[in-house]
């Protein structure tokens, strides 16, 4: 049997079961409460948690608190993953935004030793997990889908694309030379480093596009 027959075979009891199906929609609710207090505070500005300096966690929330916009930035981030659960139409998109969050502060929450926290924050990646497995059928194609179609490989592109990359390298080497940028003590090392890279860089972009898939999808992975 094929991977991918099997794995559609065990969602779909899996999804059938009703059962499962209240326990995804308690699981989805549960982490929109869990989300959202935190996120709100970020979202205002206001400190995550009272602990000293002295404390490797509070260290850890006081700088990022002192980081500005970009912890306000993360509060919007959890805010967002959150309220997507909320809806069975847009759930699945925030499992995924969902996941990488938590798994990062489950793992930082470990790092500095957050007490009692890291239990809590390594069950709701296991409930992120769970979710992003739950929606299978909707991330199927990252997986499974192939198209049709190879790339459009053009003739002697091996050869051109990558002189054109090096060529590219040549001008910006000289481009910093006419401005000075950097202020390199030799511009035409830095020229031949840079053609050079171009080319081997050129060689891979062409290497990549020689294996792309494109065009439509294959009749047998079609999503109906």
């Amino acid at each position: 049997m094929k991977l991918e027959t099997a794995l559609d075979n065990i969602h779909a009891k899996m999804t059938g079961s009703k059962i499962l199906q209240i326990f995804t929609a308690f699981t989805r609710l549960l982490l929109f409460v869990g989300f959202t207090p935190p996120s709100i505070k970020k979202i205002l500005h206001q400190p995550f948690t009272s602990l000293p300096d002295a404390n490797p966690v509070g260290h850890y929330f006081n700088a990022l608190l002192n980081t500005g916009f970009y912890y306000e930035f993360i509060g919007w981030g959890q805010l967002i993953a959150a309220i997507l659960l909320l809806f069975p139409r847009t759930a699945h998109l925030g499992a995924l935004m969902f996941f990488p969050i938590i798994l990062n502060i489950a793992v930082l929450t470990n790092a500095v030793g957050f007490q009692g926290t890291w239990l809590l924050t390594i069950l709701m990646t296991l409930a992120a997990t769970y979710l992003v497995a739950w929606d299978y059928d909707r991330l199927k194609p990252i997986l499974f889908y192939k198209r049709a179609e190879k790339s459009d490989f053009m003739k002697y592109e091996f050869v051109w694309l990558p002189i054109l990359f090096a060529g590219g390298g040549a001008f910006l080497a000289a481009a910093a030379w006419f401005i000075r940028l950097g202020n390199f003590p030799n511009y035409l090392t830095i020229g031949l480093i840079l053609t050079i890279g171009g080319l081997i860089f050129g060689f891979f972009v062409t290497l990549h596009h020689r294996f792309m898939t494109a065009g439509d999808l294959e009749k047998s992975t079609r999503p109906m």
